[in-house]
């Protein structure tokens, strides 16, 4: 029987992971399995949580996240907060080159936090947007000024509003009118080499990383396997190094695997159902646009009942977008239990016996399973769910253009609760696809970005989550565990809670 590790948020500082050469000179390959296909490999365009795993291993950010959620040194050395919290300053390493040669330095991260800021379709725009000025105040040391304070700057940073591409590499893409998510360039451990689109992903070692030392492998490969039924069975096969995502209900399997090890640990995740209540000509006949309906939804839902089916109780019920553990959430707003006959008095309330709607699932089992239970749930209340499965990049492209009624999503999270609220629900969010909009809620968590002190900024999101959850915004159901399945002879991999698989301190025998 193998070992199962567990780290929480508060575990010890770790590094994830990394791969070593054997002992001959045959160069290593490291196989991912992934259970979905990235969308652009574009840090500013890209949206998807297996993209954010690719970006690992391409491209370095200003700062990263310690398993304990604490900010770490990466591309910057230093930082300093300004007294008026109106300047964040950066020192930076003076010994890093992009995948194409160029110099990182100051001027290139100015081109960066401009090109997030000012790119068109930019989904980081608003996760940075009270920046206003780049300053360039050394060759190595770069100054951010800001509009108003803003308490999530540095946590934005740490994720792809703060990886850094080649500027050279961008100009020229831009120049000849090609997608520079087909030729990424950034100052990460390994460079891409190839893209099968919903196949794999080839990325190999970069010769002139900074920090040699901190990775092995020559190669790794990122495979796109859908199911987690067929991801385990090439995880067991040998075909796989290392498996996001097992299946809660596959836990035995790999525990009884003398060949796997099970590492798991606390995620910021959260997964719910988004409603399309204002974006194009779909929003005008969406049923859930009425308030009662997702009332009706959200009491016909046993949120308790989906995780014990759907996840063997391993995952933990939610409402908000953050968990019930986390110092944010409104214990005043608990997750509601099923109320049948609620739901059907709001459906009364609408004027409805019955109603319909569409209901946009990522075509893998696990999250088919969620939206069949959820179908059979609130069947019984008198609303008939319609299935629309759909290959994931292409379900978030329906979403972006407004092609749906409710789509069934989930957030990877973020260190500041800014990250898991103000994109999806301000109503000028760079992800906020339902195009939902209230100005208290705007107000609240706008206020929120610019106070440094915890206990006001609790009572701010205390506020803005009651609202999103009376108004079911979007019906939060569910945080996950991260689950992870390794092969045996892999040893060094440490779980994050953001989820990112990090090219760093693994080895393999």
């Amino acid at each position: 029987m193998t070992t199962t590790r567990t780290t929480t948020a508060l575990c010890a500082l770790a590094l994830a992971w990394g791969l070593a050469l054997p002992g001959n000179a045959q160069a290593q390959t490291i196989t991912i399995g992934l259970q979905d296909d990235p969308d652009m490999l574009d840090p500013d365009l890209g949206r998807t949580f297996v993209g954010r795993i690719v970006f690992a291993a391409l491209c370095d950010k200003l700062v990263d996240i310690t398993p304990d959620l604490d900010f770490a040194p990466m591309l910057a050395t230093d930082w300093q907060w300004s007294d008026d919290a109106m300047q964040l300053a950066f020192d930076l390493r003076d010994d890093v080159v992009f995948h194409d040669g160029t110099k990182f330095d100051a001027e290139a991260v100015r081109f960066n936090i401009e090109r997030s800021l000012n790119l068109p379709g930019s989904n980081r725009a608003s996760e940075i947007r009270p920046v206003r000025e780049v300053e360039v105040a050394g060759d190595y040391r770069v100054v951010l000024h800001l509009n108003e304070p803003f308490a999530p700057l540095l946590a934005a940073l740490s994720d792809r509003a703060g990886m850094m591409v080649s500027p050279t590499a961008a100009r020229a893409a831009d120049e000849a009118g090609r997608p520079f998510a087909n030729e990424l360039v950034c100052a990460g451990p390994y460079t891409l080499v190839d893209r099968v689109v919903q196949d794999r992903i080839i990325v190999e070692r970069f010769a002139d990383y900074y920090d040699p030392d901190s990775v092995s492998a020559q190669r790794l490969v990122f495979r796109t396997i859908p199911d987690s039924t067929v991801r385990l069975a090439n995880l067991q096969a040998g075909d796989l190094d290392l498996a996001e995502r097992i299946a809660p209900t596959d836990l035995d399997t790999v525990r009884n695997d003398a060949n796997l090890e099970l590492v798991t640990t606390t995620s910021l995740h959260y997964h719910g159902i988004r409603i399309n209540h204002a974006n194009g000509p779909r929003a005008e006949t969406n049923p859930l646009r009425d308030p009662n309906v997702r009332a009706a939804l959200d009491h016909a839902i046993d949120r308790v009942a989906l995780n014990q089916v759907a996840f063997d109780g391993e995952f933990m019920p939610g409402n908000q977008p953050v968990a019930p553990t986390n110092p944010f959430y409104n214990a005043d707003v608990p997750v509601p239990p099923r109320d049948v006959e609620a739901a059907r008095a709001a459906l009364a309330e609408a004027g409805l016996d019955r109603v319909s709607f569409e209901l946009l699932v990522a075509n893998n089992p696990e999250q088919m399973r969620v939206g069949e239970i959820i179908q059979a749930m609130v069947a019984e209340a008198g609303i008939d769910v319609q299935i629309r499965a759909s290959e994931f990049a292409a379900a978030l492209d329906a979403m972006t253009r407004g092609d749906f009624d409710a789509m069934l999503v989930g957030w990877s999270g973020r260190v500041d609760p800014d990250g898991n609220v103000h994109t999806f629900y301000d109503s000028q969010g760079g992800l906020n696809d339902g195009r939902y909009s209230n100005e208290r809620v705007d107000e609240l968590i706008n206020r929120a970005r610019q106070v440094g002190d915890v206990a006001e900024r609790q009572r701010l999101y205390a506020e803005a989550f009651e609202i999103i959850t009376q108004e079911r915004a979007s019906i939060t159901l569910y945080h996950n565990t991260h689950l992870y399945g390794v092969r045996a002879e892999v040893e060094g991999f440490t779980p994050y809670p953001d989820g990112l698989i990090r090219p760093f301190g693994m080895v393999k025998n």
